[in-house]
């Protein structure tokens, strides 16, 4: 138990927010890198066609839906560091079963069992387990900017590691980043003295239901399955268009992605600050959301040259950093009083599986229609998104706490009645096996005072 009174994280929280970002880091890194450059290389594996090459980009989707939500309730079960082995251990011998493939029916078996080192959920229990309340949400964007960033370094990294070393060399560093991942979690991140069975972070069973029933998450599951469905199914075809329309070698193309990607993301930073401190997610949004169509449209009809091409691609990487980066904030927003980490959950689910279906849909799509049908493809999906999306109801502005509760806090039935008349508390929730209060604060309006009088929190753990 740590003094919940500290300020600053911990030495032990910081190895342990540090250490699990790295591990996120290097597994994203892995997954990622093979985008920018199997729609190209992969055209020289046997059997390969465009179909199955998008198989393989999307591939580890498929199982990575199926066993997300499993592997963190397992996780609960047996502990969490014997589940992110195990699931490092799967993807790096999916990514060796890749690196020793020599046709693309042996790719696309790696990529599937590299998708079922599924540890994300068990990743982010553990931090939980490992960090107090107030230094949980600094922490788990550690690990949200460890992703952006291993995003980013692998559209930039995949071509320059597969000119130097090929594609099979790209797996083998895959797996070996991997198994690096494992001494991570050995070395640098501290033991958790108890597993807590945490709503924030954690899928929650009793939850579930009502989670799936919500209509604004569920716009928002589907925003994120769109999102990397486009995500995948641009990718079978912007390499092959640069190379086809634009004359650019594929060992060159890491330089268009590296500009993409940087300026990218600095164009899309004054839009996430809009969008929070003026309280105008819904708009923001919807913009990206178009911006995205017309990108699709863009590198439908004037994606012909090398200027147009890039110039497209930094549009497309802001708008897509700038709807990765928003929705799990809507999310959070959104997600009742302890329901945030069942719905993300779900959201996570929802972005796997639209990965898989990217990849097999642009495929397809390359195969009976060429580059174009895939960009007009993906551009009906932004419509269909858009018109889901105009739908959904400005999000409440809220902070979710999660406070420890004394036993006489827990057997007080008008608390919950109390807290609800307090001045920015919008929704709450007791969980007594937790002997914990879940409490969604806009604090903006939040009156601290009357909340802290009415409730007596024992030491957060």
């Amino acid at each position: 138990m740590h003094d919940s009174s500290s300020e600053r994280m911990s030495p032990a929280e910081t190895r342990a927010a540090g250490g699990l970002a790295m591990v996120f880091a290097f597994r994203m890194l892995g997954m990622f890198m093979v985008l920018p450059v199997l729609a190209t290389y992969g055209q020289e594996l046997a059997g390969s066609t465009p179909a199955l090459i998008g198989l393989a980009i999307g591939a580890y989707g498929l199982t990575q839906a199926l066993l997300q939500i499993p592997f963190g309730v397992l996780s609960d079960r047996i502990g969490r560091r014997p589940v992110i082995y195990a699931g490092l251990l799967i993807f790096a011998a999916g990514s060796a079963l890749a690196a020793n493939a020599d046709s693309i029916w042996g790719v696309i078996a790696g990529r599937v069992l590299q998708g079922a080192g599924a540890i994300s959920a068990a990743v982010m229990a553990l931090l939980s387990d490992l960090t107090r309340e107030q230094h949980r949400t600094k922490a788990m964007a550690l690990i949200g900017m460890s992703i952006g960033v291993s995003f980013a370094l692998a559209m930039v990294a995949g071509p320059l590691v597969t000119r130097a070393f090929g594609l099979s060399g790209l797996f083998w560093i895959t797996a070996g980043m991997a198994l690096f991942g494992m001494v991570i979690v050995a070395g640098m991140v501290p033991k958790a003295s108890a597993t807590l069975r945490h709503r924030e972070s954690g899928v929650a069973r009793q939850a579930l239901g009502s989670i799936l029933r919500h209509g604004e998450l569920l716009r928002l599951d589907v925003g994120i399955l769109v999102l990397h469905a486009i995500l995948m199914a641009s990718f079978v075809a912007l390499p092959l268009t640069l190379v086809e329309q634009a004359g650019l070698p594929r060992d060159e193309h890491w330089w268009v992605y590296l500009v993409a990607m940087l300026v990218g993301f600095f164009a899309m930073v004054p839009f996430i600050i809009y969008g929070e401190k003026k309280r105008q997610m819904k708009r923001v949004l919807l913009g990206a959301v178009a911006l995205l169509l017309v990108c699709e449209l863009y590198f439908w009809q004037l994606g012909h040259s090398l200027t147009a091409l890039v110039i497209g691609a930094i549009l497309f990487f802001m708008a897509f950093n700038l709807l990765e980066a928003s929705l799990p904030s809507l999310v959070s927003k959104v997600s009742p009083a302890a329901g945030k980490g069942t719905a993300m959950g779900v959201y996570s689910t929802s972005q796997f599986l639209g990965a898989a279906l990217g990849g097999i849909f642009g495929g397809w799509l390359l195969e009976q229609g060429g580059l174009g049908a895939v960009f007009i493809g993906c551009a009906l999906l932004c419509a269909i998104w858009l018109a889901i999306a105009a739908t959904m109801r400005e999000p409440p502005y809220v902070t979710s706490l999660r406070l420890s509760l004394s036993r006489a806090a827990l057997a007080d039935t008008g608390l919950t009645a109390r807290l609800l008349a307090v001045p920015g508390v919008a929704d709450v929730m007791v969980v007594a096996e937790e002997a914990a209060l879940y409490i969604k604060v806009d604090t903006e309006q939040l009156d601290r005072a009357s909340l802290e009088r009415l409730i007596d929190p024992a030491p957060a753990c």
